[in-house]
């Protein structure tokens, strides 16, 4: 046990700076890029759109705070809500800025896998989410 212990603080340590640093980065990008930057990557193609906005998501990365709000000027803007959706999600789980972090703390092969997933899932949550919200 003291030597798991001993391990995971090791760990820990070596891998605290990249983690600061990744995050000082995100703030510097939220901070630094604009709403209306996000905007003009979409063209009102539903499939075209899910697609960029899992992208775009996924490489600026955020807190959901922020999301929430982007996500409404996004809406107020005529962007469908299947691409705010998937931009949403992504912006969440998926951080492709945030893999060597990830890599060091879980490994290079689950952090790569992970976000592949979470980039495949996030266009099939916002299908369905439109699907049901559509319905009800």
């Amino acid at each position: 046990m003291k030597k798991a212990i001993i391990k995971a603080t090791e760990s820990l340590g070596k891998a605290l700076p990249l983690i600061l640093g990744t995050i000082l980065f995100v703030s510097l990008l939220t901070t630094v890029v604009p709403e209306s930057f996000y905007i003009r990557f979409f063209n009102k193609n539903i499939v075209f759109d899910s697609f960029i906005g899992s992208i775009i998501g996924s490489i600026s990365a955020g807190t959901p705070i922020i999301s929430y709000i982007l996500g409404g000027e996004m809406l107020k803007q005529g962007i469908s809500l299947i691409a705010v959706t998937t931009f949403l999600v992504t912006w969440v789980t998926v951080g492709f800025i945030q893999i060597p972090a990830e890599s060091i703390a879980l490994g290079r092969k689950f952090a790569i896998w992970r976000n592949l997933s979470a980039f495949v899932l996030s266009i099939i949550v916002a299908f369905t989410t439109v699907l049901i919200l559509n319905i009800v």
